[in-house]
């Protein structure tokens, strides 16, 4: 089982950034991706970006160039650095691990004014 630990949700205007973080904890493979996902009112959760242990990323093409995953695996830490955040970038952030099972964390909430 694993513990994701989601912080770095807020509100912040159009063209401001924000920093997410995601703690996970348990027991699991060291062989995984973690990644985030977002959904707003409405919509679909959609893919945001991922990263796998190796370090190989995925993104999204309507966040490339603003935002950037990484992670720190001693740590057991992801992260994403969003840039010039515009208003549909708000949504629910979801932190999400895979290691052949699947988990999610609780959500962050991310609203961007304009």
């Amino acid at each position: 089982q694993v513990q994701l630990v989601e912080s770095g949700g807020g509100l912040v205007q159009a063209g401001g950034s924000l920093r997410l973080s995601c703690a996970a904890s348990g027991h699991f493979f060291s062989s995984n991706t973690m990644g985030w996902y977002r959904q707003a009112p409405g919509k679909q959760r959609e893919l945001v970006a991922t990263i796998t242990s190796s370090g190989t990323t995925n993104y999204a093409d309507s966040v490339k160039g603003r935002f950037t995953i990484s992670r720190d695996n001693p740590k057991y830490t992801v992260y994403l650095q969003m840039n010039s955040l515009k208003p549909e970038d708000s949504a629910l952030y979801y932190c999400n691990f895979q290691d052949g099972s699947v988990y999610w964390g609780q959500g962050t909430q991310v609203t961007v004014s304009s």
